[in-house]
């Protein structure tokens, strides 16, 4: 994975958000980039088959195996994982290209990815969103109808791991309800950026 450390960076900030599927991690974030200026999104790569609705460089940046694998070898990535049966990265230039230039970046990964960056960015904030119980993470991820029961099956085993390690993160959101849970998450970005006397750009 390259270097034990990427650097210390003055003036950006690194948020990581990490969860199960269907936590709402994703609409969490995009009610944070409404609320709250200056925060740059890095899209994750992935070797998984776009969702409907979902477009390419927005919601993910959609490679074939071969390619990530190619990218790995380069050292491309500042944290990858293979989840779900299909790799997923961030890319390591994007990262320290925005955190160098003042942004606050934030990262929607997994737990294995969010291990890794902690590692190699001490400084980065980590935030778990979770969802009120076992079994509203069922109903959700049964709503959504973008798997079938095979992967609805895998992605309920690996959400309750991910669950087993949300107490190794700094702050942890409930989202039960999506307004309170964004309002938690702004606070979040916002006490951290004082604290830290970052700036928006």
């Amino acid at each position: 994975m390259g270097n034990d450390k990427i650097g210390n960076y003055r003036r950006g900030t690194l948020f990581v958000i990490s969860g199960p599927s269907g936590a709402g991690k994703g609409t969490l974030r995009r009610v944070l980039f409404e609320r709250v200026p200056g925060l740059f999104y890095s899209v994750s790569y992935t070797t998984r088959s776009p969702r409907p609705g979902e477009t390419d460089g927005v919601d993910y940046r959609f490679v074939s195996e071969e390619e990530f694998k190619r990218m790995i070898e380069e050292g491309a990535f500042l944290e990858w994982a293979f989840v779900h049966g299909k790799y997923y990265g961030t890319n390591l230039k994007d990262i320290e290209a925005k955190l160098s230039e003042g942004y606050d970046v934030v990262l929607e990964i997994d737990v294995q990815g969010a291990q890794q960056v902690t590692r190699k960015v001490p400084g980065a904030v980590t935030i778990f969103v979770e969802p009120p119980s076992v079994e509203e993470l069922e109903h959700r991820l049964h709503g959504r109808g973008t798997e079938g029961e095979d992967e609805l099956s895998l992605r309920l085993r690996n959400a309750m791991d991910e669950l087993s390690h949300a107490g190794e993160y700094q702050y942890r959101i409930v989202n039960d309800r999506v307004e309170d849970a964004a309002e938690t998450l702004v606070k979040i970005i916002e006490q951290t950026r004082r604290s830290r006397g970052g700036m928006s750009k």
